[in-house]
């Protein structure tokens, strides 16, 4: 079940739900109450293109020379 991040048109806050159909209408905001809210781009669906550090970070790929 995907937890998806939302953020308020109205008051600005940010807060998760999880939905449990994607069929669900968008949830109203827990601090305002209203309705109007964006989905949120989170940061756990992207994945970096390169290498794990093994430190919490992540090293750019080498660049292949261009023959040019």
């Amino acid at each position: 079940m995907p937890l998806y991040e939302y953020r308020c048109r109205h008051c600005g806050s940010e807060f998760e739900c999880l939905m449990l159909s994607p069929n669900e209408p968008d949830p109203e905001c827990p601090c305002c109450h209203k309705k109007g809210v964006e989905k949120l781009i989170s940061a756990g669906s992207v994945r970096p293109h390169g290498i794990a550090t093994g430190a919490g970070g992540f090293k750019p790929p080498a660049c292949a020379p261009t023959g040019g």
